[in-house]
């Protein structure tokens, strides 16, 4: 009889803490705005990046999450929903011809592009991801500001 009791408590015990552990992670959602666009012409496309091995990405193809925003009086806006607390980086283009990559001159990019904490860009002020970052611990609104070069 005391094994069974012992083994019940057990059982109980184990079924309390694998509750603790089924707990749901908290997650946020992170919205960006940009504003000023130089024309209403295709889209934007907004890349948010959680690796700092993975920023910049002039390719857009190593992101963790894209999402492309209509423009609608030369503004647009995103939401990234259930993004857990974490450290981002975003990365912007005004994606004018609707090709989803940058189209360049002969180096510059000819469409406006934008990153998290900058307000200008050049040769001595590169975008990198512990410039860009951020920490995202609750809902948030940023503003990025794009850069027509």
């Amino acid at each position: 009889m005391n094994k069974i009791i012992i083994i019940l408590q057990s059982f109980l015990v184990i079924v309390l803490l694998s509750s603790f552990n089924n707990q749901k992670e908290e997650t946020y959602a992170l919205t960006i705005e940009v504003n000023e666009l130089r024309n209403s012409k295709g889209t934007v496309l907004f890349a948010l990046y959680n690796r700092e091995d993975a920023f910049p990405d002039e390719h857009y193809k190593k992101y963790f999450k894209k999402l492309t925003g209509k423009i609608v009086n030369g503004a647009s806006t995103v939401t990234f929903k259930n993004l857990p607390e974490g450290k981002y980086a975003v990365n912007i283009l005004h994606d004018e011809n609707n090709d989803g990559k940058i189209k360049k001159g002969i180096i510059l990019p000819k469409e406006g592009i934008g990153f998290s904490n900058f307000q200008s860009i050049g040769f001595s002020n590169q975008p990198s991801f512990a410039k860009a970052s951020f920490n995202l611990q609750s809902n948030k609104k940023i503003k990025v500001k794009i850069i027509y070069l």
